[in-house]
């Protein structure tokens, strides 16, 4: 079986509470300094880790880094692919 993550690499990232237009908060996910990315760099994940852990949870994705129409780059990871809780 072929797994569409195979050519993505290895990353691990936190949730954290990232606070909206200074009324409310909402969890992000972001790189882990010491990885091959920037701590500062946004992930678009898997929505049910951001709802069923607890801020400052540590995963373990498959990602990729990449941009939308020349935007920020940001790491990618389909909302489906398996994840690892690290802590």
């Amino acid at each position: 079986m072929n797994k569409p993550w195979s050519q993505y690499q290895q990353v691990v990232v936190e949730t954290y509470s990232a606070v909206k237009s200074g009324k409310s908060s909402r969890v992000h996910v972001r790189s882990v300094a010491g990885q091959p990315f920037p701590a500062t760099m946004d992930v678009e994940c898997s929505r049910s880790m951001r709802k069923l852990y607890p801020v400052g949870t540590r995963f373990r994705i498959y990602a990729k880094e990449t941009n939308r129409e020349g935007g920020k780059p940001f790491l990618y990871s389909h909302f489906d692919w398996p994840f690892e809780v690290v802590e």
